[in-house]
């Protein structure tokens, strides 16, 4: 190995570490301060905890009513990513494999709906759905994450799709399976690591979704982001508490990304790039 090249690799170490000590530093922080007292925190929300107490988590789990906010979650999550992956892989099937003016116009106009941020549309959007989130809200919300979730699927399965011979659809055709079951049978099996980028690409955003979920839920259907609300009163924050909601709240998604993430490394570089 050149010199040039143990530079430039020693440089790319270099920066790697930067950049992961300072996407890592706030989860530190985060999980250290939930095992101090209120005034630590205060006096000093960077330094190590003199003393380690697992209070502030007993007491998050209380109040926030862990369990059932995440079996809300857990419920709401599921559904959306489902559907998605269902709803998402087999239009993109279709828009890659019919080739016309109009699948090419649906394929344009779900990429270009990608960059108008739910902010902007927020206040219409509530006013026009209002009637309809008024009798089910889960429902509801998991309807929205459908409607909102579907364009970045379709992509992500559009460009992974788009590298699968058509070979293997008229090889199906000529055995006799009708496109859905050469979908299903032969196609989708094929899209496993795109499926695990989509699911965790949707489940994250899902998961940790606040405004949303705000807009439309209520206290008996709350999901995890919006229990940790609670320790944020009018007077006062309980630090300590609040911390200790936020470790209990993201634990459960990042062991699922744990689980993925080869598979999702995977669809990322077969696929979402293509």
């Amino acid at each position: 190995m050149s010199a040039r090249a143990r530079l430039a690799k020693r440089i790319t170490f270099i920066v790697g570490s930067i950049l992961a000590f300072a996407y890592v530093t706030p989860f530190l922080l985060v999980f250290v301060n939930s095992v101090k007292l209120k005034p630590e925190i205060l006096e000093n929300p960077l330094s190590l905890p003199v003393s380690i107490t697992w209070e502030n988590f007993q007491e998050a789990l209380t109040k926030m009513n862990f369990f059932r906010s995440l079996t809300n979650s857990i419920i709401i999550t599921v559904l959306s990513v489902s559907l998605l992956i269902i709803f998402s892989s087999m239009l993109a099937y279709y828009l890659a494999r019919t080739k016309s003016k109009s699948t090419k116009y649906i394929f344009l106009v779900l990429v270009t709906s990608m960059i108008v941020p739910f902010q902007a549309l927020m206040i219409p959007f509530m006013a026009r759905f209002a009637p309809f989130v008024s009798w089910n809200n889960r429902a509801a919300l998991i309807f929205f994450y459908i409607g909102f979730g579907v364009a970045l699927s379709t992509f992500l399965y559009h460009g992974f799709i788009s590298t699968i011979p058509t070979e293997i659809d008229e090889a199906a055709s000529i055995d006799g399976a009708s496109d859905m079951v050469a979908f299903w049978k032969i196609i989708f099996p094929m899209m496993r690591p795109i499926t695990a980028t989509v699911a965790i690409i949707n489940a994250l955003w899902i998961w940790n979704d606040f405004l949303l979920p705000r807009l439309v839920l209520t206290e008996e259907s709350q999901t995890l982001p919006l229990s940790t609300y609670l320790f944020y009163g009018q007077y006062s924050i309980e630090y300590g508490q609040a911390m200790a909601g936020l470790v209990l709240a993201v634990l459960p998604i990042v062991i699922f990304y744990l689980i993925l993430q080869k598979q999702f490394i995977s669809g990322i570089s077969q696929g979402a790039v293509k």
